[in-house]
């Protein structure tokens, strides 16, 4: 469509790259929910292989500061820690073998969630975005590519809150792999370069309050520190 614009454009979106000048430009972000058996236990529920689900952030949630600003409506938010998956194409109907070939690279990321207004939000079989996709939800670390740091398919996870561990996984753990789940997504949606998506969260998730130190280290990638403000 051609024309101009109403308003001023809004900037795009982007995410930094380690040891680069260069930026990862964010389309869309997709969340897979409940891909780790323990922490599908966790939550009061019982962990298989039935269809995996999505729900979404938006681009301007991924927050590379470093900091993370206790937000307003809530008295219970929580840290999920998550490998972020960066895609640098897309299509629709993508194959298992090929899924790989779609992404660029990955970093760790934290799925902030205010967890009291999910809980109300399940109660009333309603949507999830205003527990998710608040503002500066998904702190994440520096990017890294496929070609620097291979395709992550294993490798420990960790979280710390104020030096204590919270969440301790391995990334083999989940129940929906990378592949698998770029498949899935394909076939609900069509993919774009720049689409990004948290695979999911280990047991272990719990509250943050403002001064803590949160640290999230996922082998292979920068680690990430995050405070409460």
């Amino acid at each position: 469509m051609t024309g101009v614009h109403a308003i001023p454009s809004p900037p795009p979106h982007a995410l930094p790259i380690a040891g680069s000048e260069e930026l990862f430009p964010v389309r869309r972000v997709y969340c897979v929910g409940r891909n780790y058996a323990d922490h599908v236990v966790e939550m009061g529920g019982v962990p298989d292989r039935s269809e995996p689900f999505f729900f979404q952030k938006n681009p301007t949630n991924l927050d590379p500061s470093g900091e993370f600003p206790y937000p307003v409506a809530s008295k219970d938010v929580h840290h999920e820690a998550e490998l972020l998956v960066a895609l640098k194409a897309g299509g629709d109907s993508i194959t298992l073998e090929k899924a790989l070939d779609h992404v660029w690279g990955y970093a760790a990321c934290l799925d902030m969630t205010r967890r009291d207004l999910q809980a109300e939000a399940k109660a009333a079989g309603r949507p999830w975005e205003a527990a998710k996709a608040f503002e500066r939800s998904a702190p994440v670390g520096p990017l890294h590519s496929a070609t620097e740091v291979g395709h992550i398919r294993s490798g420990g996870m960790l979280l710390k809150v104020n030096g204590e561990i919270r969440q301790n996984a391995d990334i083999g753990q989940m129940i929906w792999k990378v592949p698998e789940i770029v498949a899935h997504l394909s076939a609900l949606f069509t993919l774009a370069p720049g689409d990004v998506i948290l695979t999911g969260t280990p047991a272990g998730v719990g509250p943050v309050h403002r001064g803590d130190i949160m640290e999230l280290s996922i082998e292979g990638l920068s680690p990430l520190r995050v405070d409460v403000t």
